[in-house]
């Protein structure tokens, strides 16, 4: 069977991660500017191979000052390390969904990392073009990447947890 590649469609998907801020409420952030493709030899995307990058300058929080602040050397360091990326290893169905497992480099750190995808079906928009949707959840561990950064609280515990939350709600094109 011959490979299909997808791209992404990044004016239909984005990419967030969430963490827990003095430990009692979560700071939701997204990184805008990124590019993916998925090729698959299978129409149920069974092991297809999975490659992502993003730029770690494009991270928005709603907030200026906390945005400069985790650019900076502190966490991402985007001068020095400029891209997160990724590369699968497995992408198998698991039920109705998928699991994603795969290398993840930040600050260069690589690592493996399991993510739960859920596959949101295939439907052709008004121009032609086949498209797949796709939401991917997991979650990473800052400290394992280099992204230590913190403040104890004199109440107790740090400012920033070290779980963070990733989400994403990927569309892909069927290239032809």
């Amino acid at each position: 069977m011959a490979s299909t590649t997808w791209a992404l469609d990044p004016t239909h998907s984005e990419l967030q991660f969430k963490v827990k801020h003095l430990m009692i409420t979560t700071v939701t952030g997204s990184l805008s500017v990124f590019s993916a493709s998925l090729t698959s030899e299978a129409d149920d995307f069974q092991g297809a191979q999975v490659s992502f990058e993003a730029e770690t300058n494009s991270i928005k929080t709603g907030n200026a000052d906390r945005d400069t602040h985790l650019i900076g050397a502190d966490f991402f360091d985007s001068e020095t390390f400029p891209k997160i990326n990724f590369s699968s290893t497995s992408f198998k169905k698991d039920g109705d969904d998928y699991v994603l497992e795969g290398h993840l480099t930040v600050k260069g750190t690589t690592r493996p990392v399991k993510l739960n995808v859920e596959f949101g079906g295939i439907a052709t928009d008004p121009w032609g073009n086949t498209k797949a949707g796709f939401t991917l959840t997991g979650k990473i561990n800052r400290s394992d990447y280099g992204l230590t950064w913190n403040a104890a609280l004199e109440t107790g515990g740090v400012m920033v947890s070290e779980e963070v939350k990733l989400a994403a709600e990927l569309q892909f094109v069927k290239q032809v």
